[in-house]
């Protein structure tokens, strides 16, 4: 079902377990009612893929992703042939003997050998109404990926030679995912509605851990968050982001821990940092700073 307001968005995405700010769910709901493709930046781990699957569990949408990395082309996001599947056949044909050539080509290339990657499965009727494509981590591509993609969404159709051009019934629901590793150009952008994802507030944070890990102790909880936030200020390689949160808490619940030490955080600094320089940097007494900062701007607040 659609979203009938700005706060049904807010609403119903927090019963999916994605607690989002009125401006996330603004451009949610004016992307949905528009039918034009989000693109959302910001920090790995903020959260942007996860919107993609709130979304689908809200509205009951199937979620097709294109997961993006570096050298991936137009056809291995829209479809491949099954060449091993048709070598057989053409043997089988081969030695039956008396293969009519042209009807094998036909079959060949036939919807029994095609591959479908997520593009040209985007585009397929869905009985459920149009799937969620989401195009994650764009940035990992280069640039005749994203003209090939602006052409596809613009009519949100494609073209496989053999078959001729598919163009999908209904547009689905596109969002586009960038961590900002290189400029996405310009004339992607303004196909789409903008937003930048930023590392929550406060007590934002506290809530998305409240609602993805339930079982942690209130206290704990803000615990945990007020030592992230404090790391964030720190001057690390890698930041962590809500996903390292998560993880963190996870991982203090499964160690039955009910309050922060700084040995506590030294034994699992790997679960919210990524990199040895900054693990160095953070363990032992740095821990115990950051952590004892942290107390003093909770008993504040």
């Amino acid at each position: 079902m659609a979203f009938q307001s700005i706060d049904d968005v807010q609403a119903r995405l927090n019963e999916a377990g994605y607690v989002c700010g009125r401006a996330l769910a603004t451009v949610v709901f004016l992307s949905l009612r528009l039918g034009r493709p989000l693109f959302l930046e910001g920090e790995a781990g903020v959260g942007k893929t996860e919107i993609a699957k709130a979304l689908a569990a809200c509205l009951g949408r199937r979620l097709i992703r294109l997961q993006c990395y570096e050298g991936l082309d137009a056809s291995s996001a829209v479809y491949e042939w099954n060449f091993p599947a048709q070598m057989i056949a053409i043997r089988t044909a081969e030695a039956q003997g008396g293969t009519d050539r042209k009807a094998l080509n036909t079959e060949l290339f036939g919807s029994d050998f095609l591959i479908e990657r997520p593009l040209l499965q985007a585009m397929r009727p869905n009985e459920n109404g149009a799937p969620i494509l989401l195009i994650d981590e764009l940035d990992r591509t280069d640039e005749p990926f994203e003209a090939f993609l602006l052409e596809a969404l613009s009519d949100f159709q494609v073209s496989i030679p053999e078959i001729g051009t598919i163009k999908a019934p209904e547009p689905p629901i596109v969002i586009l995912t960038s961590n900002r590793t290189r400029e996405v150009h310009d004339a992607l952008k303004r196909r789409c509605l903008y937003h930048w994802v930023d590392y929550p507030t406060f007590d934002r944070e506290v809530d998305i851990l409240t609602a993805r890990a339930p079982k942690v102790a209130a206290t704990l909880s803000r615990q945990i968050v007020g030592f992230v936030q404090s790391l964030r200020t720190e001057d690390i390689f890698k930041k962590p982001g809500v996903a390292e949160t998560i993880d963190w808490a996870k991982c203090l619940l499964a160690l039955d821990v009910v309050d922060l030490s700084p040995e506590v955080i030294s034994d699992t600094l790997g679960a919210i940092l990524k990199y040895q320089d900054d693990i160095a940097r953070i363990e032992g007494s740095e821990a115990k700073r950051i952590l004892d900062e942290a107390r003093a701007g909770l008993e504040e607040a």
